[in-house]
């Protein structure tokens, strides 16, 4: 047996998903029953928020530990193949990722998935800390020709495409699998991402796999086509593929934390109850998500906490379970989620700021306080009293209003300013959500 006793960790992120996805948040036209399993054997979060609304801005937040803002990257919504050639538009190489700071500290570091952080030739998972990558270096790909966001194949192992044929979900959950089952207990732990592209569109499962194949040929249909039917489908595919790889670390001789969680919110056949909104928004139905933690031993099974917590929040808790220190020179904006998990304790009391350039939006949860702001429009909500945001009450209380404007204010002016070259045309979605 080994002698290192620090912990393998699987850190899962689904892409897309909304807060009541699965069956343990509240999901009733389908199940998922290892993620159920997952929840009942861990801990469910309920206040979980991304860092972001959409992919690019969240991944940012989890690989560094930090806002997103602080990065040229995390100001475009999102990374599209066409700011290749912009500077800044890509994690930097020199910076100490959360994978990078594993490295050093002797884990072995995979990414199996989503990458979505910068192109080759100048950024890549193995540029950042990664000693393997088998995925998808953009936003999305098709789940059957594997044609990425600019219409190119877009699956790699390592840095070299690769026409691997079969269902994306099902190729990255058997990779995953197989990594955690040829791991050795004598070697040095593992840091396992498993970042999955499900359940963002396009819309494909294997009972419509020929539909899915001639859709998937043409960008321009990646965003049609769909049903709650197939929805369902793709999130079964995906829970019994997380299935497949939790027994592999379960039968492990090493202990392991794992974390699962959403980049944001989610599209257009997710189950968001009881909030408002989706992807693309600030309201509670945009950066809702769910999280569970588990590791034996080390959490109390079946524990709901209600503590608030943002993406970055899990930076901290894997580096500080691995015994790894952040950077001294970038020091994480997140925290350690590590004492929440042996007992319900009182909720910590945090303010979280967001930013959005699409329709100017801005957002502080205070306590249970929110303060939102799209276009010249500004609101404030009572979250545990008004969670799906009806009820604006910003007349009734201005001075709570004005201190939380100041506060968001006062945050942003440590980010970097918005850039009007990294926004795309404003999404009108206001008839859907307002």
């Amino acid at each position: 047996m080994t002698t290192d006793s620090r912990p393998n960790i699987l850190f899962i992120v689904v892409d897309d998903c909304g807060y009541a996805d699965l069956s343990c948040c509240g999901q009733t036209d389908y199940t998922t029953p290892a993620l159920d399993r997952l929840a009942s054997e861990g801990v469910r979060f309920t206040q979980a928020y991304a860092n972001a609304p959409l992919c690019t801005n969240t991944r940012v937040a989890i690989i560094t530990g930090q806002y997103q803002y602080r990065f040229p990257l995390g100001l475009v919504e999102p990374l599209l193949p066409e700011q290749r050639s912009q500077d800044g538009m890509g994690i930097p190489p020199h910076f100490p990722t959360m994978p990078k700071l594993m490295q050093l500290a002797g884990y072995r570091t995979a990414l199996i998935g989503k990458w979505h952080l910068g192109y080759l030739p100048h950024y890549g998972p193995l540029r950042s800390g990664y000693d393997e990558f088998f995925g998808v270096m953009g936003a999305f790909t098709g789940y059957y020709t594997h044609r990425g966001d600019d219409g190119e194949l877009d699956l790699y192992e390592g840095e070299t495409t690769t026409d691997e044929v079969g269902y994306v979900t099902d190729l990255l959950s058997d990779r995953a699998t197989a990594y955690v089952e040829q791991s050795d207990a004598r070697e040095a732990p593992w840091f396992l991402s498993l970042h999955y592209t499900a359940p963002h569109w396009p819309w494909s499962a294997p009972s419509v796999e020929a539909a899915a194949r001639e859709r998937e040929v043409d960008p321009a249909e990646w965003k049609e086509g769909g049903s709650p039917r197939i929805y369902a489908e793709m999130m079964g595919i995906l829970d019994a593929g997380i299935g497949r790889v939790m027994e592999a670390v379960r039968k492990s001789d090493r202990e392991t934390l794992v974390i699962f969680t959403s980049d944001n919110g989610g599209e257009r056949y997710s189950k968001m109850w009881p909030f408002v909104g989706r992807k693309w928004d600030l309201l509670e139905g945009g950066l809702r998500i769910p999280q569970i933690i588990w590791r034996p031993g080390h959490v109390q099974a079946g524990l709901v906490s209600h503590q608030v917590t943002i993406s970055m929040d899990l930076t901290a808790t894997c580096l500080a379970a691995a015994g790894v220190a952040a950077d001294p020179m970038h020091q994480l904006d997140g925290m350690d989620l590590t004492p929440l998990l042996m007992e319900e304790r009182p909720e910590q009391q945090r303010t979280l700021f967001w930013r959005l350039a699409n329709r100017q939006q801005r957002a502080v949860r205070s306590g249970n306080w929110k303060y939102l702001k799209v276009g010249d429009q500004e609101f404030l909500f009572d979250i545990a009293w008004d969670p799906r945001e009806r009820g604006n009450v910003a007349r009734k209380h201005p001075d709570l209003l004005n201190k939380l404007r100041n506060e968001w204010l006062e945050w942003e002016r440590k980010m970097l300013p918005v850039s009007p070259d990294f926004v795309l045309p404003a999404l009108d979605l206001s008839g859907m959500l307002w």
